[in-house]
């Protein structure tokens, strides 16, 4: 049923490169997952290039929680403990504390104040003490071995913020609908002709990275 909706972006190669080309363009995309598994759509942007108007935007079309992807690397680096020491989320999703910036903000909640901690923590000499927790933005570790261990959408966006050029971090945050339910396929690609942003799915990049080829 996806692969029907999803024909008119091209095939898994042309809706990969569309997405590159969106984020070095400072837009943003969305990547759906297998309907098997959370079968649900993530905006995503790049850390280095994303507005305060498109944190607006995702605060308000999405979940409200707003994810930074992030390495094993980077979240060593922020000493940033995991959020539980027993995971038993139904996917594993690596969550450690919440942050917000420890400089330049009010409150961490408006887009403005959470574009700003995020901008912080791109900066490589970030450190643990450049953050207050916890925070209004949700880091969310990647698995160590990556998309091909685990088929998050934590993974597939680090995997497509690398390929378009950019820092191994991504910002995600799960599309929902006016009544509070999650977005279904139609949804999104309603959502996507209204915002102009190319899909892509997490199998499309699973393919690329077996394949290694685009």
């Amino acid at each position: 049923m996806i692969k029907k909706f999803l024909s008119k972006f091209g095939n898994y190669k042309n809706r990969i490169k569309k997405a590159i080309i969106a984020l070095k363009l400072c837009q943003g995309v969305i990547i759906i997952d297998n309907k098997n598994r959370e079968n649900e759509g993530d905006l995503v942007f790049s850390c280095e290039n994303m507005t305060i108007q498109q944190m607006a935007l995702t605060i308000r079309y999405g979940s409200g929680i707003v994810c930074l992807c992030i390495t094993e690397k980077k979240r060593k680096k922020l000493k940033l403990p995991m959020m539980v020491k027993n995971n038993t989320s139904t996917y594993n999703t690596g969550f450690t504390v919440s942050i917000e910036s420890s400089k330049g903000i009010s409150t961490g909640v408006s887009a403005k104040d959470r574009i700003k901690t995020i901008k912080t923590a791109v900066f490589d000499t970030a450190i643990s003490s450049d953050f207050n927790k916890p925070g209004h933005i949700f880091p969310v570790c990647a698995h160590k071995q990556g998309l091909l261990s685990r088929q998050g959408h934590t993974e597939a966006s680090i995997v497509l913020t690398k390929l378009a050029g950019f820092k191994p971090m991504s910002v995600i945050c799960e599309l929902t609908n006016k009544n509070g339910s999650m977005a279904q396929i139609k949804d999104i690609l309603k959502f996507s002709k209204i915002y102009k942003m190319p899909i892509l799915t997490i199998d499309d990049l699973i393919r690329y990275l077996k394949n290694q080829e685009l």
